[in-house]
């Protein structure tokens, strides 16, 4: 752009001008391109072939400038030009002043091309989306809370750098808001690291403007660090480090030269040197692939179904009521009947025993207080029978894959109903305990004569004189044994405890924990003998057939001690050989172990594993993510407590960093090794019945894994995905031999579409499943499994901290056929999914049929989940049917 020249040197930018010059007026023009011979001004730059004129005709006086006219320009032109008004403090701002305004008429040249690009009505609205600053409270909207907070951070009313970032709200991207200050601030001549309140509005607006061309040109201010318009490799680099930091993606970090050269060969195509503004637009208005907003098909389909998807508004509110109750039963019948059936026994029980004792002569002297607890020690030894039951994994599997009764009975909500037995078993003892100690006990010391004479066959010709003799009792000390041996099991059981959230002295810590938890749950041997001899030596029953315990505990121990030994003989003859072991990025170590002789099990189950170089007594449980057609077993094995820490620690030291070719951070092929080291020795136990392993229920899958949850899911992906390649082969054959294979007689394989869906947080966990992803892309070419990686470290799509990392990944995806945060050839996608969208997107393609729903994460998202499933089965004519996974 040239910026015509008079022999007046007023204009120079070389020169000065001082308050004693005579004022000189004259229009200020010439196209919007710069060239650095001004003695050949009418010549046209190399970059611009058009010509694009602004004439500004300043008025200049002493040392105050004032814009008489402009010609050519936009408002932003105006707006510039107006900034020459601004009476300066000496000659040299002046100057300043009009080099400035100089560079930004260069800036808007290069905006002008603008107009050279095709801005289709789609294309723009993708580009409208995919350079956003500040993604929530857009606009004049969010400028209350940012004002507050400049309020709050300012130092005498100045907002320093350091604080820019937390003032606008990128918290989390301090570096990325530094950039980003810096750039704002260039454009408008400001050195200081420190702005005013006024100042940062004009930032705010900035950043805030819906327009894409204002997006665009702070994006490229960011890059474009000396202000001539053009972007070297050198600049690339720099923001490709920025933008891979603030989304935490070391991988990228690391191949950050590799990735500057392919972005500048795809822009800069000439072998200039650089890159300009319109080269950003053109990759930015591409033609969208497609992404996670899942365009369906069907958009009549689709916008009929949002229509029938909104909340249905009830005014009655007894009609929503009924309406909710009706939703709820649908959901939960199972569980209502299997509760109902359970409080129906328990009360049953209770009224027996209490009615029985009622009519009893103990009962005028001890009153309902005996009656109370005796109703609830019946209750106490149904209780106690049937919690062994929903942990005899061995039944229950048999059960669920060998009958129909998983039709009717929830067999998924084993441990769930476990735990509400241990709740019932708490009451039980409290109104036992309570009733005895605090009532009937203190009845019988006081009582007279004449009252106690009914009750010497039971407690003796001499009453009692206090509390101790009830306790000494054998009655006595067993009961209060349990009830503290109890205690200590039910607390540790908790969550809070078991999982370690407690912020606990680290004393105390060492006695929480799984290991604790493991440990004093297998305290219930004592409980249960103890139980027994309490149940034996009681006080108001004498005869060997009204000692009803042991009635009680007799088959259901028998069954669990049963499975104990079938556990405990399978495991000591299923020794596995190690093959492989990896140890990837986010604590996870991989096992690759040889199948044991007769192991059969089906996609979605898990084993025990137990490690004597660890714990000879632990065994922990793990989900199988290898597929029944493998001839092999695996397991991925995240390391969040002790037992898990030492096992990595352990199989560590055999590893040995991988080949170029290997993912992971430490590999051991140890099957193929010459000298194979000294490992450790695995045994296995099971396979177990989960909630996945009913996938083969349901012709559509859709899958949802969080971080290591995706592990039963793997499982079930690489079944499909192993039928996949058996149907290639029987099509194969029948093309060879002209007749069916053997293969072919096989029952078909059900599920005829799955779409997996694996979130996680970190990018080196995608190296968990590499070969599985890219096996899925290889031999899937009709499509049957769609894979969608999410990585919520990346600010989501359309987010101008993800901008480049975006078109990064666009452009190395269409030239090498690899995703760069991934590694596989299944694009990843930013941030969360739209759960909502997902299901919708589902219910579209797939009218009047039944899809599975499994889930296995973290317990947060379940609700919203089951909420989508039961929403989508009652408004559309797709049934989805929830299932979570649990151990």
């Amino acid at each position: 752009m040239d910026i015509q020249d008079y022999k007046d040197d007023s204009l120079s930018e070389t020169g000065s001008t001082t308050s004693s010059r005579v004022g000189y007026s004259g229009p200020l023009s010439g196209p919007l391109v710069t060239t650095t011979n001004k003695k050949n001004s009418s010549r046209k730059s190399a970059r611009f072939q058009d010509e694009c004129y602004v004439e500004i005709t300043l008025d200049v006086r002493d040392d105050s400038v004032s814009v008489q006219n402009i010609r050519g320009g936009d408002s932003e032109t105006a707006y510039l030009a107006s900034r020459l008004e601004r009476k300066p403090s000496s000659s040299s701002a002046l100057s300043a002043r009009l080099r400035q305004v100089s560079q930004e008429l260069k800036r808007m040249a290069s905006s002008k091309r603008f107009d050279k690009v095709d801005r289709t009505k789609s294309g723009a609205a993708r580009a409208l989306k995919g350079l956003k600053f500040i993604t929530k409270n857009v606009g004049t909207e969010g400028w209350g809370e940012v004002e507050k907070r400049f309020d709050e951070l300012a130092v005498d009313g100045m907002l320093p750098k350091s604080s820019f970032g937390q003032c606008i709200g990128m918290n989390e991207s301090k570096d990325f808001a530094s950039e980003l200050f810096d750039a704002l601030a260039r454009r408008r001549g400001l050195t200081s690291s420190s702005i005013t309140k006024s100042e940062l509005r004009g930032f705010w607006e900035q950043i805030t403007d819906q327009s894409f061309d204002a997006r665009l040109e702070t994006f490229f201010d960011m890059v474009d660090k000396n202000l001539d318009g053009r972007i070297t490799e050198e600049e690339v680099k720099e923001i490709i480090a920025l933008s891979a930091s603030a989304n935490k993606l070391s991988k990228i970090q690391e191949r950050v030269e590799e990735y500057a050269a392919l972005i500048m060969e795809e822009l800069d195509p000439h072998n200039l040197g650089y890159i300009e503004l319109y080269n950003l637009e053109m990759l930015l208005l591409q033609a969208p692939s497609q992404s996670a907003n899942l365009l369906t098909d069907s958009r009549v389909l689709s916008q009929m179904l949002s229509q029938r998807l909104v909340p249905t508004k009830d005014r009655n509110p007894i009609k929503k009521c009924c309406r909710g109750l009706s939703y709820f039963v649908q959901d939960n019948w199972k569980r209502i009947w299997v509760m109902l059936l359970w409080l129906s026994i328990c009360a049953g029980l209770f009224t027996w025993k209490f009615i029985q004792y009622k009519h009893r002569a103990v009962f005028h002297v001890m009153g309902y207080c005996v009656t109370t607890a005796k109703g609830a020690a019946e209750t106490l030894k149904f209780n106690m029978a049937l919690i062994l039951l929903p942990v005899c994994r061995n039944t229950i599997t048999w059960l669920r894959s060998r009958t129909k009764l998983g039709r009717v009975v929830p067999f998924d909500d084993n441990i769930n109903f476990h735990k509400v037995i241990a709740v019932g078993i708490a009451i039980g003892v409290g109104l036992h305990a309570g009733a005895h100690l605090t009532c009937d006990f203190p009845r019988l010391l006081h009582a007279t004569d004449e009252e106690y004479e009914p009750m010497k066959p039971f407690f003796g010709d001499d009453r009692p004189d206090d509390y101790w003799w009830f306790v000494k009792g054998t009655e006595g000390w067993t009961g209060v044994v349990m009830v503290v041996l109890m205690a200590i099991s039910y607390t540790l059981a908790q969550p809070w405890f078991r999982r370690n959230r407690l912020n606990l002295p680290k004393i105390l810590k060492k006695l929480t924990g799984f290991n604790a938890f493991w440990y004093s749950h297998h305290l219930f041997v004592i409980v249960y003998v103890l139980f027994i001899i309490h149940g034996y030596f009681l006080y108001l029953s004498k005869k060997w057939y009204k000692r009803t315990t042991w009635m009680y505990l007799a088959v259901p121990v028998l069954l669990y001690a049963c499975e104990r030994l079938i556990r405990a003989f399978r495991s000591g003859y299923k020794s596995v050989r190690i093959l492989k072991v990896a140890v990837y990025p986010g604590n996870v170590l991989a096992l690759q172990m040889s199948k044991p002789q007769g192991f059969k099990y089906t996609s979605g189950q898990y084993i025990f594993v137990n490690c004597a170089a660890v714990s000879q007594f632990q065994w922990h449980p793990f989900s199988i993510t290898s597929a029944p057609g493998d001839d092999y077993l695996s397991i991925h094995i995240r390391t969040l407590g002790d037992w898990t820490s030492q096992l990595k620690a352990i199989f560590a030291k055999v590893c040995q960093p991988p080949s170029v070719d290997q993912s992971g951070l430490l590999r051991a092929d140890i099957g193929q090794a010459d000298n194979r080291p000294r490992i450790p020795k695995l045994l296995i136990d099971g396979p177990y019945g989960a909630p996945a392993q009913d996938y083969k229920d349901y012709d559509v899958l859709l899958l949802v894994g969080l971080g290591i949850g995706a592990t039963p899911l793997i499982s079930i992906i690489k079944d499909v995905l192993n039928n996949i390649k058996q149907q290639k082969e029987i099509e194969e054959g029948i093309t060879e031999d002209g007749g069916a294979t053997k293969n072919s007689k096989k029952k078909p394989f059900a599920t005829k579409r799955a779409y997996f869906y694996w979130v996680t947080r970190e990018q080196g966990s995608f190296e968990w499943f590499r070969g599985v992803m890219n096996e899925v892309a290889e031999y899937d070419q009709d499509g049957v499994i769609e894979l969608h990686n999410y990585c919520t470290s990346v600010y989501e799509e359309g987010d101008a901290r993800s901008a480049l990392i975006t078109m990064l990944q666009s452009i190395h995806h269409a030239k090498n056929g690899l995703d760069i945060v991934s590694g596989t050839r299944v694009k990843t996608h930013f941030a969360r999914p739209n759960w909502r969208t997902v299901f919708k997107h589902v219910a579209v393609k797939h009218t009047d049929e039944r899809v599975g729903v499994f889930y296995c994460g973290a317990p947060g998202l379940t609700g919203e989940l089951r909420r989508l499933s039961q929403d989508f089965s009652r408004k559309t004519t797709t049934k989805f049917d929830f299932h979570k996974e649990n151990f």
